[in-house]
């Protein structure tokens, strides 16, 4: 299952990887959109599902990190009622703003916040989305205060910046180069740690002045607790297999994705570790949901 919707970096990764796979198993594998509630429906759905290996989630940062501090309940234990198969990728955003924006730094950005608290605006497709988040740790990490405007999706979250409505946003990349080779808007750094090919010349902000800055969306793949541990072996080598596909990796290259390794325990522990590590960021954000 899918945790967002038709079109998304998640529902075309998981579709490259569903038509591999289903080469390799001998059987159709079929990716079904189940969007709603920050990934929970969908988390939700695999948790209550046989452990036999045919109901599985492309689980997220969202629902496997993000979603166990932003929400005040969730139906699942991202630890306790799932069984971890294998880290698949993962996909920076970029800090972007308008190209006639007086910054052209990330030092500009915090000289200005510090000028003026409270007045520079950062817009996300929501709260407690990897681009909401990725303005909190800016905050945080700088000692800034700036004012989030969340607004129903990414696309609109950019189309914000465009309208010079918003100062900037953490743009996703796959919406961004487009607009970045075009001139629409500037890109000031990537959130991950690592460059990306079809944003060359943009480099991360971890390298601009903010060592330790880290705030990507990730994917990887886990099916209900209690699944046979032939069956999570089996699907972890099928899916590293179908990683391998020179045709997969380039067209998750052109989302901006970066394809991770990893066998069940260590996303195990990257998922735990992953909760840990938003904790606290999302409590300090005091962004919350229902």
């Amino acid at each position: 299952l899918v945790t967002i919707g038709a079109g998304s970096a998640a529902d075309i990764l998981t579709r490259a990887l569903a038509e591999e796979m289903g080469r390799r198993l001998g059987q159709t594998v079929v990716a079904e959109n189940r969007p709603g509630a920050g990934g929970n429906i969908a988390a939700e759905a695999v948790r209550r599902a046989e452990p036999d290996g045919h109901t599985l989630l492309m689980a997220t940062v969202s629902t496997h990190g993000i979603n166990p501090t932003l929400y005040r309940s969730i139906p699942f234990d991202p630890v306790a009622h799932f069984t971890p198969i294998t880290l698949v990728a993962t996909s920076p955003n970029v800090l972007v703003v308008h190209p006639d924006s007086p910054y052209r730094t990330v030092q500009d950005i915090v000289a200005a916040a510090r000028a003026r608290p409270g007045e520079l605006t950062y817009s996300s497709g929501g709260s407690g989305t990897s681009q909401h988040l990725g303005g909190a740790v800016l905050e945080q990490m700088t000692g800034v205060r700036l004012t989030h405007v969340p607004f129903r999706s990414a696309p609109e979250s950019i189309n914000a910046v465009l309208a010079r409505q918003t100062d900037m946003t953490f743009a996703s990349v796959p919406a961004a180069v487009g607009l970045v080779q075009g001139g629409r808007i500037r890109p000031i750094g990537l959130s991950g740690t690592r460059p990306v090919a079809e944003l060359a010349e943009v480099r991360p902000l971890a390298e601009l002045g903010l060592p330790g800055f880290d705030v990507t969306a990730w994917f990887g793949l886990a099916g209900p607790a209690g699944l046979p541990e032939p069956v999570v072996a089996r699907l972890n080598q099928v899916t590293r297999e179908a990683l391998g596909v020179e045709a997969v990796r380039a067209r998750l290259a052109q989302q901006g994705m970066q394809i991770l390794e990893g066998g069940p325990a260590e996303f195990g522990a990257f998922i735990r570790a992953e909760i840990a590590r938003w904790a606290p960021i999302v409590r300090a954000s005091g962004a919350t949901a229902d």
